[in-house]
């Protein structure tokens, strides 16, 4: 079976590091993008399994790519797993009422993040 693909759509390269450390022993292939421009792009050009997706992102944030994503028939069913500083308590109900799968905060425990990976893995 080939190796699952998760891309991180993260601004801070502190947390894209943190989380691909956290993943690194799930056994998948991980990339990462900075800003929601180059995370729509890599989605387009490397068809992963799984994004993880910041919403406080420059330029195009997580809302609109997660908008575009939902839009678009070639990624609409792509797993989505939103994970954001913004711990509002209406920010669990935008992302699911926009097509997430997951949503978790930060900061975030790391076996935390590794099961929400397994499960959108259906491991």
């Amino acid at each position: 079976m080939p190796q699952a693909h998760v891309l991180v759509i993260e601004d801070s390269a502190s947390v894209r590091r943190l989380i691909e450390v956290c993943l690194r022993v799930l056994d998948v292939t991980i990339s990462s993008a900075e800003d929601g421009t180059e995370g729509i792009a890599a989605i387009r050009e490397s068809a992963p399994d799984i994004v993880v997706l910041d919403i406080g992102l420059p330029g195009l944030d997580g809302w609109e790519v997660l908008a575009q994503l939902r839009s678009d028939p070639a990624t609409e069913d792509l797993k989505v797993l939103v994970l954001t500083a913004h711990a509002q308590p209406d920010m669990a109900d935008r992302a699911a009422k926009g097509g997430a799968d997951a949503f978790m905060t930060k900061p975030f425990r790391p076996l935390d993040l590794r099961e929400q990976v397994e499960k959108l893995l259906n491991r």
